[in-house]
């Protein structure tokens, strides 16, 4: 069965060549136009990701994302600007965006970022596999991290990031370590959307995350997963 994408954006040309590119490309792509239209959209049927423009003529694209984020929903979503600003992309990571695009873009380059979330949010097919740390469990066959039992909501880039971390305990991972590990291609050594994404992480498994105890930072180097001794 195609993945169904559906994209908000209000751009109808660009829209159109996406569904014809992706659709040629085993995707199944459906166009709303507007926020509201989109959020309907959601509510009615199921979609395997969400491309999602910052401009948006009834509502702020960030604002989209703030609420497919308070839904019960592990959709992937790539927002998508024509600004450019770094301050955007930022917030928009910070939302629960799991990728993030400049326009213009290359049709190829947004395929290729559509089949990494696609592939991080897919079920494992294999067994229960836990990875426990004292009271932190992070269940690779589910994609669900659990704090003393309780789940603690990441979104799927985010939960790929913890992962790769916890399987590599012990050794400092460079951000662009982490990022090909996640995304499978080389980006610029100094990413800040792996500072944001570490930062939600560390909200969300830490219990002060501001005196982190299981992702720590390596001056200059990265980051590194450790497991408390008290744990």
């Amino acid at each position: 069965m195609q993945p169904r994408i559906l994209i908000i954006d209000d751009d109808a040309r660009l829209a159109e060549m996406l569904q014809s590119y992706l659709g040629a490309r085993g995707l199944a792509l459906e166009h709303r136009a507007d926020a509201q239209s989109g959020l309907l959209a959601l509510r009615k049927a199921h979609y395997d990701a969400l491309i999602l423009d910052v401009m948006l003529p009834d509502m702020d694209g960030f604002e989209v994302c703030r609420a497919v984020r308070a839904q019960p929903l592990t959709l992937p979503i790539v927002m998508l600007t024509g600004r450019g600003d770094e301050l955007d992309r930022i917030v928009g990571l910070e939302l629960g965006a799991d990728d993030y695009l400049p326009k213009p873009f290359n049709p190829r380059e947004l395929l290729a970022r559509l089949r990494a979330v696609l592939r991080r949010a897919a079920p494992a097919a294999a067994p229960a596999d836990v990875l426990r740390f004292g009271p932190l469990e992070i269940d690779r066959s589910r994609r669900e991290v659990r704090l003393h039992g309780e789940p603690r909501p990441l979104t799927s880039h985010q939960f790929a990031l913890l992962q790769v971390l916890a399987e590599r305990a012990g050794r400092v991972q460079s951000r662009e370590q982490l990022m090909e590990a996640v995304r499978g291609e080389q980006l610029e050594t100094y990413d800040r959307s792996i500072d944001v994404h570490i930062s939600r992480i560390r909200a969300a498994i830490e219990d002060d995350p501001a005196r982190p105890r299981r992702i720590k930072t390596v001056r200059a180097a990265g980051y590194v997963f450790t497991a408390p001794q008290d744990e």
